[in-house]
């Protein structure tokens, strides 16, 4: 497998999305390496991706001891986004070894990100994960709830909201994930009018391997993708 080129043919699909839609915003990449060896992210970093997704904290802490990873994390030279269901017993290991929280689906969890983060006196960046398909299966809050949860967090004042964060159904129905993106895109940009303290919608994250397309068209302006540029994923 070239890495290479996944990379440069996922570059090249981003700009055709980008191009039709009528957002033309900036599309920020993640590349989810979870099951991935921590080398496939080296050799992705040196062809300049800085942004990598992980879904498990016990991976994600075992690939950033790694020597090489930990020096270009002090430098910001490679930056590790939280990007799964995210275990309250679990946020001390990782709160302050991400650039991102993108799971924040619970106050539960919210106090116990805002009580490690007071107690170093810094802040948290986090997106506010909406189960946009009302799936049993996945995580978020549901989007009907999305402006009083955000509402809630404001009395967290370790945490910084930067945006809104989804996915989709594993569906083919275009129809059904445009609507559903576009539902997201509202809500974005309604949260955004009301200049809450601490919340800036600078982050709308939908969009993975196999819709990012759609998600861009419909005002995505962060994917999180995997297989396109890794390939299959190793559960061994």
């Amino acid at each position: 497998m070239n890495l290479e080129d996944n990379l440069k043919r996922l570059y090249e699909d981003i700009e055709i999305a980008k191009s039709n839609s009528h957002f033309k915003r900036d599309v920020k990449l993640i590349a989810v390496s979870k099951t991935h060896p921590v080398e496939m992210i080296k050799n992705f970093n040196k062809l300049g991706l800085i942004d990598f997704g992980e879904n498990k904290v016990q991976e994600l802490l075992s690939k950033i001891e790694d020597s090489e990873i930990e020096e270009k994390l002090k430098n910001n030279k490679i930056n590790f986004h939280l990007i799964g269901n995210l275990q309250t017993n679990k946020v001390k290991y990782i709160y302050d070894k991400v650039e991102l929280i993108q799971s924040l689906d619970r106050i539960k969890l919210a106090k116990e990100i805002n009580k490690r983060a007071s107690n170093d006196d810094m802040k948290v960046n986090c997106l506010v994960q909406i189960n946009i398909g009302n799936e049993d299966t996945k995580s978020g809050i549901k989007y009907e709830d999305t402006e009083d949860f955000i509402y809630e967090l404001l009395d967290y004042e370790n945490i910084n909201i930067k945006g809104l964060m989804a996915i989709a159904p594993n569906s083919t129905d275009e129809t059904l994930l445009r609507k559903l993106f576009e539902k997201m895109n509202i809500m974005f940009e309604n949260i955004a009018s009301k200049n809450y303290e601490r919340v800036e919608m600078k982050y709308l994250s939908m969009g993975m391997s196999h819709d990012f397309k759609l998600a861009i068209e419909e005002g995505s302006n962060m994917i999180r993708v995997g297989s396109k540029l890794f390939g299959n994923r190793n559960y061994n």
